[in-house]
């Protein structure tokens, strides 16, 4: 059994790295009894782009039909993610979605599963569960109000469609910086965010733990 945590930021012991990995910490809870590896694959690290519409994953009787054919660095990642027994994505929200590291991943992992039949059918080697886990600096009423909800609905919409329907958790009015006063950033209260990630942030951590029990059935 292999679950991978795939880390659309690009900061690899801060608010989303650190949820995912208490998400793999609660798979291996779940599966104690079970033989299971997990990972954390940091986008960061990788060298890749988006798709290129090349569209050798729709050629019909083609080499990469089904799969993306660019080599490049996520090329083995991509083949690993397709006989994965679980997948956790993680992403602070820039602009109101996701990452572009983290988008231009999924572009190229579930843009080939998709198929252009007239049902529009989809081909993934298997329908893995799935879970999501966004960070962001705003407020869960501000999240709410602003419609960043609406965006998130979308980009699980597509991937429930390739596997599953994914698990979900937020974590909100996250703290950003290691020292407030090296940053305009008065738009906040530094006394503030720190009380609030102080009570919080350890129950978000208790959530991720719960949603990566969830995977493991």
């Amino acid at each position: 059994m292999k679950v991978y945590a795939i880390n659309g930021s690009p900061r690899k012991n801060k608010n989303t790295a650190t949820l995912l990995q208490k998400a793999l910490d609660g798979v291996k809870e779940a599966a104690k009894d079970k033989e299971v590896e997990t990972e954390i694959i940091n986008l960061y690290d990788l060298n890749y782009t988006g798709c290129k519409s090349c569209f050798a994953c729709k050629r019909i009787g083609g080499t990469s039909y089904g799969k993306c054919a660019v080599k490049d660095d996520i090329h083995e990642v991509l083949e690993k993610i397709s006989q994965a027994d679980g997948v956790i994505f993680g992403s602070p929200i820039y602009f109101g979605t996701i990452t572009g590291q983290l988008q231009s991943f999924l572009e190229r992992l579930l843009f080939p599963y998709l198929v252009y039949d007239k049902n529009y059918s989809t081909i993934s080697p298997k329908k893995m569960p799935i879970a999501f886990i966004y960070t962001m600096n705003v407020a869960e009423d501000f999240m709410d109000n602003v419609g960043y909800l609406s965006t998130f609905n979308k980009t699980e919409s597509t991937i429930g469609r390739i596997f599953t329907k994914p698990s979900v958790m937020y974590s909100n009015n996250t703290y950003q910086f290691d020292d407030y006063s090296k940053y305009e950033s008065s738009a906040f209260s530094e006394e503030e965010k720190a009380a609030h990630r102080k009570v919080q942030f350890p129950l978000d951590c208790e959530k991720a733990f719960e949603i990566g029990k969830s995977l493991i059935k």
